[in-house]
């Protein structure tokens, strides 16, 4: 029998599904690897599946694709790049809670779906977070903590106030996922998790 309550985190490689974004990531680790003298890493990004007894949701931050964010849950819109350029789509992102909705290119997921909870406060938690989430500048280190605001500090910042935590999480082999310090440090601003 299935939990009456699941939350499952998946890790996307960077640019699954388009040559644009992981040519850029690829970029990106090259010049942050060669600036840290350190190797070259796989990047991912993460989204979360929750399940609820009212049916699963998708929690996810990505490019904005049209202007019909009701219909994928959109609950909140952000920058990109800079603040100076968001009245453009191209340069806004999605924050979505999406009831039904569904990952792209989750059949690229690595090490996927890790269950970081079958807790059924802890998923209603989440689910509540999400508008919450403060929508700074995508890729950009607002928060002075040496990371870039992207979809892992969402997903790190709902695990972080949600009080989930993060014994259950472990990044794929090989692989960084920028954004994701950002996410927990902002959570710790805060007040720390729930």
């Amino acid at each position: 029998m299935p939990a009456a309550a699941s939350v499952d985190l998946y890790w996307l490689p960077l640019g699954a599904g388009g040559h644009f974004v992981r040519l850029n990531g690829r970029v990106y680790e090259a010049l942050t690897a060669a600036r840290q003298r350190r190797e070259r890493f796989d990047l991912y990004h993460s989204a979360l599946e929750v399940a609820i007894p009212d049916g699963t949701y998708v929690i996810e931050m990505a490019p904005i694709p049209d202007a019909a964010g009701d219909s994928r849950g959109v609950v909140g819109e952000g920058p990109v790049g800079s603040r100076l350029t968001q009245r453009l789509r191209l340069f806004r992102y999605d924050v979505r809670r999406w009831l039904g909705g569904s990952i792209p290119d989750l059949a690229e997921a690595v090490e996927s779906p890790q269950r970081v909870s079958t807790d059924p406060a802890a998923a209603t938690r989440i689910l509540a977070l999400v508008p919450e989430v403060p929508t700074l500048v995508w890729g950009r280190d607002e928060l002075r903590v040496r990371d870039m605001w992207n979809s892992n500090s969402l997903i790190s910042w709902l695990l972080a106030r949600s009080g989930v935590g993060f014994d259950s999480v472990h990044l794929p082999s090989g692989g960084r996922a920028p954004g994701w310090h950002a996410g927990i440090a902002l959570a710790e601003r805060q007040g720390h998790s729930r």
